[in-house]
């Protein structure tokens, strides 16, 4: 049997005083929205003014906006968001719901690529706001001798308020390296057949424990502003053929599934059909049951486990509706499990 690797060692042919290097390995980084470190005013006003002052997501003018964001809005909305937060908190592993999660989907990822590929693979998680910070992790994979880092973030759809700003911080950790490893972006998997399919399991399973079909199902998006639609944003359309992938797998009728956008904030209008008032308006229209899901979320978070599973169905009841079914997002499921791997080992193509 071969003896295993030193994790360091100095170079064959290098002097006597040359560092040890570490023995290269490969990075396999996966990203996520974030999440505070807790729900008091604190930790929530620090995760908030981080993510509300991206240009990616709020795109206002520093001038205008900051004023605003520092004195008004992060006066007040810590306290509403972390009411949020603390309805949904882990307080067992003392974290968010997207922590946790995303700590499981990246344990059965790493056990998945290291038995195909071996331990010089390595795989981690990292957030684009609050803890563990982006360039921390890219930090520690160079340190432990990632010469290449394959990043992911968990957006099926690409939107420049997601996507584009989780590689932003991506490639800012980089720019810091004094010896910066390769690095390769996933692309957006909207329309995959393996995540598609994982998606229609999902409603199936939810599907086959209800006593009677629901009259819709409402695949509800994170929305954006219809300004960046304009301005060239291919979210909405990557959204919409989601659900209709989605709807063929499933072999359903248009009349069965629909579209819908949630979270809108601010005075400008978003991408429409609001979820919120679209439940309402289906409800008065005479479909007393409706299931929810949400595809453009990776792992359950304040938007499906507060918004949809409280906000959203309490719209939806008080306009007369009688049986609210939450699909959760895929998460940990194996299914999905097995499309991320497999997106990643498609992408590792002539590293591994």
């Amino acid at each position: 049997m071969q003896a295993p690797q030193p994790e360091t060692a100095r170079p064959q042919h290098g002097p006597s005083d040359h560092p040890k290097v570490p023995r290269p390995k490969v990075g396999v980084l996966l990203a996520n929205l974030g999440t505070p470190d807790g729900y008091d005013y604190w930790s929530m006003r620090r995760y908030l003014s981080e993510f509300l002052s991206d240009r990616r997501v709020i795109d206002y003018s520093p001038w205008k906006w900051q004023p605003l964001l520092q004195t008004v809005i992060l006066s007040k909305r810590p306290f509403t968001s972390g009411a949020a937060y603390k309805s949904i908190w882990n307080e067992a592993e003392n974290e968010s719901p997207l922590a946790t999660i995303t700590k499981s989907q990246t344990a059965k990822i790493k056990a998945a690529l290291q038995a195909r590929y071996g331990a010089d693979v390595m795989v981690d998680y990292a957030m684009r706001y609050g803890n563990p910070s982006t360039r921390s992790k890219v930090e520690a994979m160079t340190a432990a001798g990632c010469q290449k880092i394959l990043f992911f973030p968990l957006y099926p759809q690409y939107a420049g308020a997601t996507t584009a700003t989780a590689n932003d911080a991506f490639f800012a950790a980089l720019a810091k390296e004094k010896w910066q490893p390769a690095s390769r972006t996933v692309a957006p998997y909207f329309n995959r057949p393996d995540y598609i399919e994982a998606l229609a399991q999902s409603v199936e399973r939810a599907y086959a424990a209800k006593d009677k079909k629901p009259d819709l199902l409402v695949c509800s998006y994170h929305g954006l502003p219809q300004r960046y639609l304009m301005e060239g944003d291919p979210y909405h359309c990557q959204c919409q053929k989601t659900t209709r992938l989605l709807k063929e797998r499933l072999g359903w009728q248009d009349s069965e599934i629909m579209t819908t956008f949630q979270s809108q904030f601010g005075p400008e209008e978003w991408l429409q059909p609001y979820t919120v008032e679209e439940v309402a308006r289906q409800a008065k229209a005479g479909k007393k049951s409706i299931a929810v899901c949400a595809p453009a979320f990776s792992a359950d978070c304040i938007e499906t486990l507060e918004e949809i599973n409280e906000e959203i169905k309490e719209s939806f009841e008080e306009a007369g509706g009688d049986d609210f079914t939450y699909i959760p997002c895929l998460n940990d499921d194996d299914a999905h499990i097995e499309a991320l791997t497999t997106i990643i080992s498609e992408n590792l193509a002539g590293w591994v």
